[in-house]
């Protein structure tokens, strides 16, 4: 954190070696609502295509952050692109998607698709082909929706001990309370009304706990209060 959920480009090359295939990118990032910034991101693509890495970036935040996103498609089709319904449209559980990749690739994601799934429901489909015809007025009110949520979090937890990077797109803050056993943490809350997830969750955070920007302003604020009362 102390990085501001910086990649370190030079750690990541020396932890790519000859078995290395895949790069996983979560791009804006989960729980950190960090967006990589553009130079990096760059710099991991270069690592990428000199070591023959394939690069799978999940981009399902990216139509909503509050910051211009680079995708990786912009560095080429070699890569892979996956995105979501779930986050943009709000149609989280309806596990509407798809992905961007060479013709090869897709012909043997979809005979995977066709032997482990059966389909996508109709009125599913539908609603994601209006979801795509409204796509600019729907991504538009939903991020003016978190950037608020965002700033009114912000600003209450600015005035606790909590170190915190300031979101770049929805849904989360991760912050960070010294000493603070985040499991124990979470499930005291639940007590108290207040769901939360605790920085183990994701790694190696047990001082982190991630809150979850996606109940209206005065429910933030209530469960954001009996937070930082906890952590008085």
């Amino acid at each position: 954190m102390d990085s501001n959920w910086r990649i370190d480009v030079e750690k990541l090359e020396d932890l790519c070696d000859q078995r290395t295939r895949l790069l996983i990118l979560n791009n804006p990032n989960n729980p950190t609502s960090k967006v990589i910034d553009e130079r990096v991101l760059a710099e991991i693509v270069q690592i990428a295509n000199d070591e023959g890495i394939t690069i799978l970036s999940d981009e399902v935040y990216s139509d909503i952050s509050f910051v211009e996103t680079k995708s990786i498609l912009d560095f080429g089709v070699s890569h892979i692109l996956v995105n979501s319904f779930s986050k943009t449209f709000a149609m989280t559980g309806w596990r509407v998607g798809y992905a961007v990749v060479e013709m090869e690739l897709a012909e043997k994601m979809m005979k995977l698709n066709q032997m482990t799934l059966t389909n996508v429901p109709v009125f599913v489909q539908q609603a994601a082909l209006k979801a795509l015809e409204l796509k600019e007025e729907i991504a538009n009110r939903i991020r003016e929706d978190y950037r608020r949520r965002a700033d009114l979090a912000c600003t209450i937890l600015s005035k606790t001990k909590m170190n915190f990077s300031r979101p770049d797109a929805p849904f989360y803050v991760f912050p960070k309370y010294d000493g603070l056993d985040s499991e124990s943490f979470a499930l005291d809350l639940l007590d108290m009304g207040v769901a939360i997830a605790p920085g183990t969750a994701f790694g190696d955070y047990p001082e982190h706990f991630r809150i979850s920007l996606t109940v209206p302003e005065e429910e933030i604020e209530l469960g954001l209060k009996k937070i930082c009362e906890v952590l008085k």
